[in-house]
Order: C-alpha cells, then structure tokens, then sequence
C-alpha cells in the first residue's frame, strides 16, 4: 500500500516542467564529464581578515607592544602591523608562533652575511639574531638591544675593558667598532674586518707623509702587517705598540734583525728561525738544548710559533694569551677542560707554565719538577695530611710498570666527572684497584 507522502512525490514530479535536451551537432565531439558543482572546492580556505583588522586584532591581545610602537627605532613589520609577516597566527612547530626557525625567518628579508666569508660573527653563524637586534623595536639604530660599543662588550668584554684603560686609545675605537669590523661577516679578511690589514689602516693613515717614514725608520713598512707592531684597540705605549714590546723595537733598533732601511730588501731578517734569536738569546738557547725534552717548536728551530718578534700584548711577547697560543696544537686539552665539571685552577686561568715548561723539560710532559707529586704539591698540600699511599715505594695494581701518583687518579685538564676523576663515582674509581671491595 503506498503512503500519502508518495503519492505526492508522483503528482509534483510528474508536473515538473522538463527541459528539452539540445540536440547534439553532427560535429560535435563528446566532452569528458564535468564535476559536479555540488562537490566541495579542493582550494584551500580564504580565512581573509576584515580589512583593517591584521595587527589590530593582534594587539588586543597583546597590548604591551603599543609601548614597542613607540620606540625610536621599530622593525618594519611591526611598524606596518604586518605580525604575520614572522608569526604564524594559528600554530607553529618554531618557538612563539614563528613561520621558520629563527634566524630563517630573518634571513627572508636580511641577506646579511657574505656569500663566500673569511670570517663569520658567532652569533650569525649559530642563527641567533636576537643576540644583538631587537625584533620588535629598539631606542638603537639597526633595531640593537644595546647601543655601539656597549653591545659589542657585552661579549668582548676583555677587550673592551682593555680599550676603555688603554693610556693611548685608537679613534675608531672610541667611535665603534663598526668602523673597522662588519658585524654580520667578512669576505675579506679574519676577524671580520672589512679589509685585509694593511690596506684598512692606510684608508686612514696617510704613508705617504714625511712624518710616517720617519717614524718607522725609513722602513718601507707601507705594505707590512700594521697588527705586528702596533694594538688596533689600544696600548699604554706610545704610537699603539703592543703593551709588551721587544727591546731592539722599544730602542729604534730594526737594523739588529732586518737589513738596513736602505737595502731592496730592507724589511728581510740578518737570518732565519733560532739562528736569529740565537744572536740575543744565546744563553737561554743553549740551556734549552742540554734538555732531555724538548718542546716541537724549540726542536724545529721556530721562535715565532709562539711569539710575536716585535710586540704583544701578552708577557713574553706571546702571540695570544697563553691558552690561544697553546691551544693550536693542543685543542683537545683546552676543550677537555672548558666541557670539565671541576675546573683545574692553572688551565681555567689560562696559565699553562705553572705546571709545564713551554721551551724544554727533563722530566716527563715538559712538567717544571722532575716528576708529577712534586709538580703537583706546589699548590696541594696533601703531603702536610693524610693521604693515599704515593711515590716510587708505590706500584700501581693495575700496572705494574708504574708508581702511585697524582695522575693514577685524577686527570689534570679535566674529565666529564667531578674531583678531576675519570669514573663517575670515587668508588667506581677505588674499586679499580681495590677489587674485593666491589659491590
């Protein structure tokens, strides 16, 4: 029996008026089926804001950055309301709703760095822009969380401190260290300069002046390395020379180590390597090699792996400071020690001849005593208490080529453990000799 409801549905479809299908051309093709209007669209979603809204809507919510409108200096898109421009509004796999990473995200608009560097600043190198801009806004120019100088201290720290007592100061200095450095990177130069030394300091200084000549003796030095003489930041020695300065130098005396100032090759050496030194420094040389043990450079004869021959601003006319100077051939000691959880005194402060002659040694490792404990109890007193059994009375169990000393349990330049031991616990370490007490 059919229902009402049907019936009707009959009567009103069979009254519906029915559109005359058009009639196909003899040449007509048939076409590929259409898809249907009815289904959805596979284009992505217009969630278009009301106009006037972008930005608006962002500070509703976060309504400190009216304070940030009004700063000095405001990033573009900030100025523009443009939040998006970085921020991702609805959800981001990056830290505080950014589109990318970080420095990825700056790197869309600020092509900074040079494409082929000699020299990258860390910071850039790590991705960490907000180091020293302000993404938002800033009282500095270039958007700089802090102003010039004040900014680079707060990570050359040393250098500025050094600069700020220097009795004779260098006028870039003074007026930023932008004016020598590039702070993003260098394609020209180590340490960021913007030009290979000395073509940058002749932008300033004027060679060719009488005055010029005649205070570097006549010396055509006009192509020389400027730095090898002189403190770019600053010195408390006349004419900017290192704070340390080699005698025939502090004396006007070139002509003991170069040939005369008139020569064709005036700026050459009388002689190569120690044979030069050997001239001055005899006694000390000759000490040297009546050693057992000799340092690498000392052996090959070459003075100027570590030091400067003219001036420094490290004692002993050290090219550096003495972990930098070290730490070309022994990076991995240095690096032990920055990664150590307790920090050995003489490595932490950079004073690598408490415990090591630099130049020649008859003991072991180049150590200033004749063997570790000695070495050692210039600064440990452990022999004034009681203490673990040491010396050449003492073999070592796990060894026995070798006597108990300070080395058997601690490593000088550090280990990933606390006390300088290298096992995680002062039992794990015990127990290596002492095996019936193992647990």
């Amino acid at each position: 029996m059919i229902s009402r409801a049907a019936v009707l549905l009959l009567v009103l479809t069979a009254a519906a008026p029915v559109a005359a299908a058009p009639k196909p051309s003899a040449n007509a093709k048939p076409s590929a089926a259409k898809p249907s209007a009815a289904k959805p669209s596979a284009a992505k979603p217009n969630f278009k804001l009301q106009p006037g809204a972008e930005g608006k809507l962002c500070l509703d919510c976060h309504p400190q950055f009216e304070d940030v409108l009004k700063r000095p200096f405001v990033h573009t898109p900030v100025r523009s309301r443009n939040c998006v421009g970085c921020h991702n509004p609805h959800a981001s796999n990056h830290g505080k709703f950014l589109s990318a990473e970080a420095s990825g995200v700056c790197l869309k608009c600020h092509a900074v760095a040079p494409t082929a560097p000699k020299s990258t600043h860390k910071p850039v190198a790590e991705g960490k822009c907000s180091s020293c801009h302000d993404p938002h806004g800033s009282a500095n120019k270039f958007n700089l969380v802090k102003g010039g100088n004040e900014l680079c201290g707060s990570c050359h720290q040393g250098i500025a401190d050094s600069a700020a007592k220097a009795k004779f100061k260098h006028k870039p200095v003074t007026e930023g260290c932008v004016a020598c450095h590039d702070p993003h990177g260098s394609g020209k130069s180590d340490s960021l300069l913007k030009a290979e030394v000395p073509a940058l300091c002749v932008g300033c200084h004027n060679v060719d002046r009488p005055i010029f000549a005649k205070q570097h003796m006549n010396y055509p030095v006009a192509k020389a390395k400027c730095t090898s003489c002189h403190d770019p930041h600053g010195s408390n020695e006349r004419g900017m020379l290192g704070n340390t300065v080699h005698p025939p130098v502090a004396k006007q005396m070139c002509a003991q180590c170069h040939e005369p100032a008139t020569s064709p090759t005036a700026l050459k050496t009388k002689a190569q390597g120690v044979q030069l030194c050997r001239g001055c420094h005899a006694p000390i040389i000759t000490a040297m090699g009546e050693r057992a043990r000799l340092h690498r450079p000392v052996a090959d004869g070459d003075c100027l792996a570590c030091h400067g021959p003219h001036t420094s601003k490290s004692k002993g006319l050290l090219k550096s400071s003495a972990v930098n100077v070290c730490g070309k051939c022994h990076a991995d000691t240095i690096r032990r020690q920055t990664l150590s959880q307790t920090k050995h005194a003489p490595v932490r402060d950079g004073n690598c001849t408490a415990c090591h002659d630099p130049h020649a040694s008859d003991a072991a490792l180049a150590l200033v005593k004749s063997d570790v404990v000695e070495t050692c109890g210039k600064c440990h007193d452990w022999l004034k208490h009681s203490s673990h059994p040491m010396g050449a009375k003492f073999v070592d169990p796990r060894n026995k080529n070798l006597r108990m000393q300070c080395l058997s349990c601690h490593r000088s330049h550090g280990t990933e453990y606390k006390h300088l031991i290298p096992f995680p616990t002062a039992t794990d370490l015990c127990t290596k000799c002492h095996e019936k007490f193992k647990r």
